[in-house]
This record gives C-alpha cells, sequence and structure tokens, in this order.
C-alpha cells in the first residue's frame, strides 16, 4: 500500500506536465511565454485541464499518506487540495485565451476566478515550505546533495511564485515560474522514488 501511495507522488508530475504540454502545443493561441497553465481550464476544451488538475491533486494526496516527516505529509496534502481547488474554480479568461477574448487582464475577477487564485496560492506556499521543511531535515541527516536541491526547489519556487503573484506580465516572467512548476513536479517525483528504494 505504502509503494502504491509513493507511485502516486512519483506519477503526477509526469502527468500533469505531459497533459500542460500536449495543450500548449496544440490550442491555439495559447503561448507559454505569456499564458498560465490556469488558463487551459477555460474554452471549449477547459475540460482537459480540469481533469488534470483534479486528478494530479487526488495523487498528490494520495502521496501525503506516504509521507513521515513532521508538517510534510500535511503541506503536501494542501498542496494536492490546491489543485483540486484550481480545478472546481476554473481560472477567468484573458490575454486573449481562449480565442476571442480580449487582450490583457480580465475585466473584473469573477466568483471562480477568486478562489481559482487563492486554493493556487495557498497550494504553492504549502509546496514551497514542504521543499524548505525537507531541506532542513536532510541537512540535519548529512543528506547534503538533498538538502541542496530541496532548498533549490523551494528558493525558486517562491522566487518565481513572487514575480507571477507581482502581476508582472513579462515574458521571462511566465517562462520563469512554468520552469519552477517543473522544477517542483521534479522534486516531489525524485523524492518519491528516493523512498521508494530506501531499504525496508
Amino acid at each position: 500500500m505504502n509503494r502504491n501511495l509513493l507511485l502516486c507522488g512519483v506519477l503526477a508530475g509526469p502527468l500533469y506536465v505531459l497533459v500542460v504540454l500536449a495543450q500548449a502545443l496544440t490550442r491555439e493561441p495559447f503561448d507559454l511565454t505569456r499564458h498560465a497553465a490556469s488558463l487551459l481550464s477555460t474554452g471549449d476544451l477547459g475540460w482537459i485541464q480540469i481533469a488534470n488538475f483534479l486528478l494530479t491533486g487526488a495523487l498528490v494526496i494520495a502521496f501525503s499518506y506516504a509521507l513521515k516527516r513532521p508538517w510534510a505529509p500535511w503541506l503536501i496534502r494542501v498542496y494536492g487540495l490546491g489543485l483540486i481547488g484550481a480545478g472546481v474554480f476554473t481560472a477567468d479568461p484573458a490575454l486573449g485565451f481562449p480565442a476571442g477574448t480580449p487582450d490583457g487582464p480580465p475585466a473584473a475577477i469573477t466568483w471562480h476566478g477568486m478562489p481559482h487564485f487563492l486554493a493556487g496560492g495557498v497550494g504553492f506556499l504549502c509546496m514551497i515550505a514542504a521543499c524548505l521543511l525537507h531541506a532542513r531535515r536532510h541537512a540535519a541527516e548529512g543528506r547534503t546533495g538533498w538538502a541542496a536541491f530541496s532548498a533549490l526547489t523551494g528558493v525558486l519556487f517562491l522566487a518565481a511564485f513572487a514575480g507571477i503573484a507581482s502581476g508582472n506580465a513579462a515574458a521571462w516572467i511566465n517562462v520563469a515560474f512554468a520552469l519552477a512548476v517543473l522544477l517542483s513536479w521534479s522534486w516531489m517525483s525524485a523524492t518519491g522514488l528516493r523512498l521508494l528504494r530506501a531499504p525496508a
């Protein structure tokens, strides 16, 4: 049972990234340098990204039950709940996506756009905290490589999230945030693989 829960954490990231990339390459006029993945939950094909949020969120929550470190399971669990919340409450169309949407930010935040933002923000902060908590524990246990990887993931994710939350629509900020999300998923998959390979 524990191995199956760990596998959920290993697979959640690749699933999320592959589904987002497949949509980014096929759904016009989506542009990763301008649009956040959340915008993929809008439009006629928005159900694909909604399902992606819900499924990966459920996998992350399942993974959290295989973690034993103090606070880390709860932080990862809230991150998973944030993904589910982002699927239940969809983002507002913006920046010309989906096709036909006026360029620029939405004229008004809707009843579902605000909780989408809040769910994502709380989830991201919990993921960042989980990375930093793991970094501290790895350092205390002498695993310097894992400590550095975890700390770097947490710090870069925090910086990228601060940039995107500032409202700055510069292409480099959007790309940096997308790469930080990719890094955080890589950290979760690597953590799951490490625990799978650990002695029973």
